[in-house]
């Protein structure tokens, strides 16, 4: 992305120095690296090395979230929104949680991209000054809501079944 994203409401173009839009392309080259460089062959679907690598037990499922720290410093460094910032936290949250559940962790992997999602909040950001969307606040509320769901749900059937 070479300048200003055109969607959305706009306070302020923001200017970027030369380190950062080059920081910003070293980032955009590894998340593409970890989770699209390669095109599965006959379909549109692309998969990166982070799914690969995370086969390997415990170090494979520590990539991602080590990398996302790189483009979650850029966005500090950005004045991203705090709201957008978590919401990239809580990709990798999810990416790094799921993903260290054998076999099916690794599926998920496939899917779900966290670096690239991460990329994209990051690049919409890094060229606008603007807050955080409606959107960005419903995933951080609902994130949380789903876990104390999940977690509630088997004191609920007990509660349940024996009362």
């Amino acid at each position: 992305m070479a300048g200003p994203v055109k969607s959305g409401r706009v306070t302020r173009l923001r200017s970027l120095s030369a380190a950062q839009l080059q920081r910003l392309t070293a980032l955009r080259q590894v998340a593409r690296l970890l989770d699209s460089a390669i095109a599965i062959p006959g379909t549109t679907f692309r998969i990166g090395l982070d799914p690969i690598v995370g086969l390997v037990p415990v170090i494979g499922d520590l990539i991602s979230p080590l990398f996302t720290l790189g483009i979650l410093w850029q966005g500090r460094e950005l004045g991203i929104p705090r709201v957008v910032q978590l919401r990239m936290v809580f990709n990798v949250a999810i990416d790094t949680l799921l993903g260290m559940v054998p076999v099916i962790g690794d599926l998920f992997d496939f899917a779900w991209k966290a670096n690239d999602r991460n990329m994209a909040l990051l690049e919409r950001h890094a060229y606008e000054v603007r807050h955080g969307s409606g959107t960005d606040w419903l995933f951080v509320v609902a994130i949380p809501a789903l876990l104390l769901s999940l977690a509630a749900a088997p004191f609920l059937l007990i509660a349940w079944l024996f009362f």
